[in-house]
Parts: structure tokens; C-alpha cells; sequence
């Protein structure tokens, strides 16, 4: 069966697309311990993928025993660039297509990619009408909740969803708040009552209690940031989201209930992943970014960090977590 928004199983659970974190490797890691949840690649550029880029359509590779349905997001600006790169991601097998509309990166930002559209609603609805001219499968929006005020949150995702977005995936802080401050799940549960598709929560949930807490009348919730190096996190929430009424909540997931011996076979996985997409060398310098957030909180963490962030081969990872006893 094609993907559909209309029809995947609720509450969603989505991991979210995190440049540099949520490549093929990790959404397989994901995918093998959590089927339910949703997985979205790295964003991509539509501009690059229109002029072939071979880097460009390596971040597109992906396993498709296991990843699906697999949403590919994407950013730029220009509709015609839009419509050629959304129709290649649909040739290259990919179930739906985001457009990215809430990156605050300044070097996206200044390109009028990511939040800059929030600024620019014809233009970004016109991004959206060409992806949905160009394809058959769903296209969806990740954004936030404005620029500088959330009062544009309706008004914005309505021309979005009238020029075809057939769902919604809402960070909770403004452009300007970038990640700092709390995220305001308010004007979330006020657009899903304005709308007519699929509304998803993204912001600060890092156990499953918030995740149950925070869902109220949206159709899912989308976790970043805490599942780096922890996504056990997503096995709870998925069990505390679609619990039977009445059932027990259980924060289970988080990394201080792991002991370091419980993790390793995890984190020994992700790296033969990461090389079995990325080549030895450069799969295990990618894992780095991850081996903090895996070993955080154990003790002797910090002297085996720096140990890893040595290595170049699988075999001196499995060494060094293998041989070293300290961290418990």
C-alpha cells in the first residue's frame, strides 16, 4: 500500500530529520529497534539534486527492507528546481517528500531557504503546488511557528495546506528563538483545530511522559535532539502513545536507566551500519558525533570519549568499548 498520512497508524511517532545525525544508518538503527516510527532523511538541497550531485544523491541512499516508508526532506527556493528534484526523489523509490521550512541556520536563512519562508507565504505555497504538481506521493511541511510571532502560524499553514501540504510537522519556538528558551506547544493544538491534515508536535521531549503529555488533540510528536545517542527513548514513547486507555506509562528509554554493558551491542551496530553505507574509515570519523551522547553520564566517559574520537576502524571501536571496564 502507498503512504498515506490519512491512514498511518496514530498517534505518529516521527523521528526527526536532523542534518548530519538521521543519515541511512541511523534511521536503519531506529527502524530495527522501533518499526512504528516514522523516519525522515537529512535535508537535502533541491538545487544540488538538479545538477546531479553525487554527494547529494549518496544521502539519499537508504535500505528499503527497512526504512520504510522513508520521507525524504528537502530545502530550497526556487519552484522549478522543486519540481525537477521532488520528481527524482520520487524515481529514486522515496515514499513522501517534506519541504523543510524551518531551519534557522543563518547560511540557510540567508538564501531564503528553511525559516526565511516563513516570511515569504506565496513563495513558500508555491514550493509547495510545484512538489505536489510534480509528484504522486505526499508532500508535507516542517516549520515553525513563525518568525518572530506565532499569530502567523494559522494563516501561513492554511496557504500551505490549500496548495496541496497534506501534512504539518510544527517546531514549537519561533525563527527567533532558534533552540533556546521552551518550546510553546499552545498554538500547535490551536492550528490542528484550524486544519484539516495531519498535525505533528516537535520540541523538547525527552521522556515519554512528555511526549503523552504534549500530544493532546495533535495527531503525533516528533523527537530531534533527545534521541541522539539515546533512541531507546522512541521504544517508549511509541508504548506510551499507543497504550490501551487506563494502561501503565512507563518512562522507560532513558539513558540513566542503560548500564553501559546494555548499550554497547547498540552502539557496536550503529558503527558496522554506518560502515556498511559509508565505508570503514569515513563511517566510523561520522560515529564520533555520536559516541559522546552514547557514553554520557558513565563513569570514566570522558577518557574513553577521547579514545574514540581516535579510531578509524570497527575493530578499535569494538577494542575500546569491549576492553574498557571502567565505564559502568
Amino acid at each position: 500500500m502507498p503512504f498515506s498520512w490519512l491512514t498511518t497508524s496514530r498517534p505518529i511517532v516521527a523521528l526527526a530529520p536532523m542534518a548530519g545525525v538521521t543519515d541511512a544508518a541511523f534511521r536503519c538503527l531506529v527502524k530495527r529497534m522501533v518499526p512504528e516510527v516514522l523516519v525522515f532523511t537529512e535535508f537535502v538541497s533541491t538545487n544540488a539534486l538538479t545538477m546531479g550531485s553525487e554527494r547529494t544523491l549518496r544521502m539519499l541512499a537508504f535500505d528499503p527492507e527497512i526504512e520504510r516508508p522513508l520521507i525524504v526532506q528537502v530545502f530550497g527556493a526556487d519552484p522549478k528546481k522543486f519540481l525537477d528534484a521532488c520528481r527524482i526523489i520520487e524515481q529514486l523509490g522515496a515514499d513522501a517528500i517534506d519541504i523543510n521550512m524551518g531551519c534557522p541556520a543563518a547560511k540557510i536563512v540567508s538564501s531564503c531557504y528553511g525559516s526565511a519562508l516563513i516570511k515569504k507565504p506565496e513563495l513558500a505555497a508555491e514550493l509547495v503546488h510545484a512538489a505536489v504538481r510534480a509528484v504522486s506521493i505526499p508532500v508535507s511541511v516542517k516549520t515553525r511557528l513563525g518568525w518572530d510571532t506565532p499569530e502567523t502560524l494559522i494563516p501561513f499553514c492554511t496557504k500551505l495546506v490549500e496548495a496541496g501540504a497534506s501534512a504539518l510537522a510544527v517546531h514549537g519556538r519561533l525563527y527567533r528563538d532558534k533552540f533556546s528558551g521552551t518550546a510553546d506547544w499552545e498554538p500547535m493544538y490551536a492550528l490542528k483545530r484550524a486544519v484539516n491534515v495531519p498535525v505533528i508536535g516537535n520540541g523538547d521531549i525527552t521522556s515519554a511522559s512528555d511526549a503523552l503529555a504534549k500530544l493532546k488533540n495533535l495527531d503525533g510528536v516528533m523527537i530531534g535532539r533527545a534521541a541522539i545517542g539515546n533512541p531507546w527513548l522512541l521504544r517508549a514513547i511509541v508504548d506510551a502513545v499507543r497504550a490501551p486507555s487506563g494502561g501503565r506509562v512507563v518512562d522507560g528509554g532513558m539513558k540513566q536507566e542503560l548500564t553501559f554493558s546494555e548499550k554497547m551491542p547498540l552502539i557496536l551496530e550503529h558503527c558496522r551500519l554506518a560502515v556498511k553505507s559509508k565505508g570503514e574509515r569515513r563511517g566510523i570519523i561520522e560515529m564520533r558525533k555520536h559516541f559522546g551522547h552514547y557514553i554520557s553520564g558513565f563513569n570514566g566517559a570522558k577518557e574513553l570519549r577521547m579514545k574514540l574520537m581516535t579510531l578509524e576502524s570497527l575493530e578499535e571501536v569494538k577494542i575500546a568499548l569491549t576492553g574498557d571496564q571502567h565505564c559502568s
